[in-house]
């Protein structure tokens, strides 16, 4: 996701994205960490009380959330140390493939899903989500290329580089299915988001399709090496996944009310600020449960 100098530091951290890496995350640990609510606590489960949340994250998809120097970071990141520290709850983050995560919330290993989720109708009959942002699908490519990007159907007739489990993996193969004989659509999936961008930096793929706010990051990192093609399209909201439970569902409750009190103390918009995601801000009335569009 990030490039040059930092392409290359994220490919050696790929080659174990496949494993599972845990940083515990405790309050104060940030400082855009908010303070704890006494209100938003009390929303908290009593079954999750007084125990480690474990939270599910691919952290291959920067600036939400990466790897640096052997330490998850990112807007997702910051959000959840500030969600932790708003309920005096402790969680834990495990770096695994995003196509894992909802799996592993249904199984009972994860409590909590915190990597990009677009949320839509199909993943809430696996999983409750807590809308906290939005974003669209953006493409990039590299510099050289000529090919314009002007919606969906314009896809056929090349290669498309996704992550595997993503919505622009849905959409891309859903497109596919659309296109003539004579300009068929490859898509290209992989594990990680890192193996993606490299299939287009290599010349493989001839498109990156992912998070516009992503696709940007892709870009800034990669002066001079990539481009983005034409505008976002597909906005929609983000959610954090909770189980599908009636402890997962009041879970998900009490991470509602606490992304509300750090949008009114300042702490959500602080953190979006420094990583310069500012454009996918939800306001309050926004941060719903299961409020996918499509």
């Amino acid at each position: 996701m990030q490039r040059t100098l930092r392409f290359r530091q994220v490919l050696v951290v790929a080659g174990a994205a496949g494993l599972m890496m845990a940083t515990s995350l405790t309050a104060g640990a940030s400082s855009t960490s908010g303070k704890f609510n006494a209100a938003d606590a009390k929303l908290v489960p009593s079954t999750y009380k007084g125990k480690t949340l474990q939270v599910a994250t691919d952290a291959t998809y920067a600036p939400d959330e990466s790897m640096k120097n052997g330490v998850m970071t990112g807007f997702d990141v910051d959000l959840m140390y500030a969600i932790a520290k708003t309920l005096g709850v402790t969680v834990k983050e495990h770096n695994v493939t995003f196509d894992s995560i909802l799996l592993g919330i249904g199984a009972g290993t994860y409590q909590v899903g915190d990597s990009s989720f677009t949320d839509e109708k199909s993943r809430e009959k696996q999983v409750n989500f807590v809308d906290y942002f939005q974003a669209g699908e953006g493409v990039y490519a590299k510099v050289s290329t000529t090919a314009k990007f002007t919606g969906l159907k314009s896809l056929c007739g090349f290669s498309v580089a996704v992550e595997s489990g993503t919505t622009e993996q849905k959409d891309a193969q859903k497109t596919a299915k659309t296109c003539s004989s004579s300009k068929k659509l490859n898509v290209l999936s992989y594990p990680t988001q890192t193996e993606a961008d490299l299939a287009v930096s290599s010349g493989t793929a001839t498109f990156g399709f992912l998070d516009s706010q992503v696709a940007g990051y892709v870009v800034s990192q990669n002066k001079g090496v990539f481009k983005l093609v034409g505008q976002a399209i597909e906005v929609a909201p983000y959610g954090i996944a909770t189980p599908k439970t009636s402890n997962g569902k009041q879970l998900a409750v009490a991470m509602q009310a606490a992304l509300k009190t750090l949008i009114a103390n300042g702490t959500y918009g602080a953190i979006l600020k420094k990583w310069g995601v500012t454009a996918g801000a939800l306001t309050s009335s926004k941060i719903v449960l299961n409020g996918a569009i499509s």
